[in-house]
């Protein structure tokens, strides 16, 4: 499934671990898309809470998960979204690259009654016919995400192995591999909890055409958004303040 992201330039990352704010409805009316994941404590059993509150709250909002390993992805969470992004960290080590990746599909071959439910016909590991045509409908709803980790002292680093940042042009030869390379949808530049500035955004924005520039760190203001949509981001990615600041999170939405 591909999203349209035709309208959507706000995405607010809503955090598994973290208590939902009160009120969670009024917050996310403002927003375009809402992006569940995080780095520390999640499961498949928080996530799938994360997402059934959200669902209530906004319930015509897209859901689009960002799990950071399979073990937060089954047919329950599947179901309940509508895109499932696997993040391919260039500046991480390959467990976070090829191998989140890999690992997915590995849970669909060998697991199939976690990840398509118990009533299909598998023998063995082999899965059979019914139960590959529930593969694909499933892998419709997954798209491949090029990632950045900018603040290499972040969880979302540690867990990715992500020791160095990217200079500015190392930033815009990943954006150009993902759109002419790797073909993934979605190139996504993360300073995870801190404010990068516009520039790895600008030097991004000069490559991609059809992949989708996501920004996100530190967007506590509307001059922030601002900034960085007027760079050529195609949307922000608001997280921190939507669990810790309502006013900060309402200053984050752009002027339309």
């Amino acid at each position: 499934m591909q999203l349209d992201w035709t309208g959507i330039d706000h995405v607010t990352k809503v955090d598994p671990e973290k208590a939902m704010p009160a009120d969670p409805a009024s917050l996310l009316a403002a927003t375009d898309l809402v992006m569940v994941g995080g780095s520390d404590g999640v499961t498949e059993e928080n996530t799938l809470e994360t997402i059934e509150a959200v669902r209530e709250a906004a319930p015509d909002v897209p859901i689009f998960q960002e799990p950071y390993d399979a073990d937060q992805v089954t047919k329950a969470t599947v179901d309940a979204v509508d895109v499932l992004s696997i993040p391919a960290v260039y500046n991480g080590d390959m467990a976070h690259f090829v191998g989140k990746h890999l690992s997915m599909y590995t849970e669909l071959a060998s697991k199939p009654a976690s990840m398509l439910g118990t009533s299909l016909p598998v023998v063995g590991s082999v899965i059979e016919s019914k139960a590959e045509d529930a593969v694909a409908d499933i892998s419709e709803k997954i798209v491949g995400e090029g990632y950045v980790i900018q603040h290499t002292d972040s969880a979302a680093a540690r867990t990715a192995g992500a020791t160095e940042p990217f200079t500015t042009e190392e930033v815009a030869g990943a954006a150009l591999a993902t759109e002419t390379f790797y073909d993934f949808p979605i190139f996504y530049v993360e300073y995870s909890g801190t404010y990068g500035g516009p520039e790895d955004v600008a030097a991004a924005a000069k490559h991609v055409d059809e992949t989708v520039l996501l920004y996100g760190g530190g967007i506590d203001s509307r001059v922030k958004a601002e900034e960085i949509l007027d760079a050529g981001a195609d949307a922000i990615v608001v997280g921190d303040c939507f669990h810790d600041d309502r006013e900060k999170f309402a200053e984050t939405i752009p002027r339309r």
